[in-house]
């Protein structure tokens, strides 16, 4: 390899899912469908929560944001994805495809982070009940959502630029559907050992120390839950943390199976379809967790509806 000549490619080709025009056809419908159900998800959480005073709580602010980074990422990847599905143009300059890169990384590292809030907050409400409100100050609400920000953007950036920086030589195909590291890795001509070593220490530092710590708050939550002496105190306060832990269930187990290996197993089936399920069908379920297993944003929702529709009579009696 040392012996080809060494390029700056000036774009990539992805090539994408599959082959086949009717495969693509479907896989285009159907992402186009997911996409669209995780449009409105998230921002029909997000509007809830915005309109409903009741919902100004921490554990909704943060719930707020996770949709607005699930809605995010989504937009970063699906967008090129069906452009590539619906035409034969599969082309992405250099430059559109890791700054593709750099927001997803940018959007899943802040995720890791505010899942990790997110189980403080339970646990702040579950283990320390008495004490919630001074805990859980609006002042630690914004510095938690600001230090997720800040660790995925300092992560992002370590990585785009460690991989960015590497020689690319004769192929310029990404055999994949979008700009992700273990396929661009395999597209350059020098050693990517370093690179692998750095991607694996700040991807899985991060994605480690925040699954150790949010199994530590729940942990004592469950020692505290055990503690409870009526079934029905169990039952409710079990119900309060379900939907985040199913949440955070799904997200680390497709990013672990993903992310989390040495170049050398990468799979080009196998590693697509757990990218498809990871970055386009996860950002569509968490609405869907956190609003059909909550009692309190079904009651929020029907009090908007509620409150419209006095408005509406309102509006015509007044006419």
């Amino acid at each position: 390899m040392g012996r080809r000549n060494s390029t700056s490619v000036p774009g990539f080709i992805l090539m994408g899912l599959t082959d086949s025009a009717e495969t693509q056809l479907v896989l285009s419908v159907l992402f186009l469908l997911i996409y669209l159900i995780t449009g409105l998800g998230n921002a029909g959480m997000i509007l809830i929560i915005r309109l409903d005073p009741q919902l100004h709580t921490p554990m909704y602010f943060f719930l707020t944001h996770l949709s607005f980074i699930d809605l995010s990422y989504s937009s970063v990847i699906t967008p090129k994805t069906l452009q590539n599905l619906l035409t034969s143009n599969k082309s992405i300059s250099f430059l559109g495809c890791f700054t593709q890169m750099y927001f997803l990384i940018v959007f899943a590292a802040a995720e890791c982070f505010l899942l990790s809030s997110m189980a403080y907050d339970r646990y702040a409400a579950i283990c320390s009940p008495l004490h919630y409100q001074i805990i859980m100050s609006t002042r630690l609400c914004h510095e938690l959502l600001t230090g997720s920000y800040i660790i995925g953007l300092v992560d992002s950036t370590v990585i785009v630029l460690c991989i960015s920086g590497l020689p690319f030589c004769k192929s310029n195909v990404i055999q994949h559907f979008f700009c992700d590291s273990s396929p661009i890795l395999a597209l350059s001509c020098s050693d990517t050992s370093e690179a692998e070593l750095i991607i694996f220490i700040c991807g899985g530092s991060i994605s480690v120390l925040s699954l150790i710590t949010i199994s530590g708050y729940y942990v004592s939550i469950l020692f505290t839950i055990l503690k409870i002496n009526s079934t029905a105190g169990k039952k409710k306060a079990f119900s309060t943390c379900a939907s985040h832990l199913l949440g955070v269930t799904i997200f680390y187990s497709t990013m672990i199976f993903t992310y989390l290996k040495p170049k050398t197993s990468y799979s080009l089936g196998r590693d697509q379809v757990a990218s498809v399920f990871y970055m386009i069908v996860v950002p569509m379920l968490n609405p869907l967790i956190y609003s059909l297993r909550n009692k309190e944003v079904k009651q929020a929702a029907i009090r908007i509806m509620q409150k419209r529709s006095c408005f509406r009579q309102l509006k015509l009696q007044g006419c």
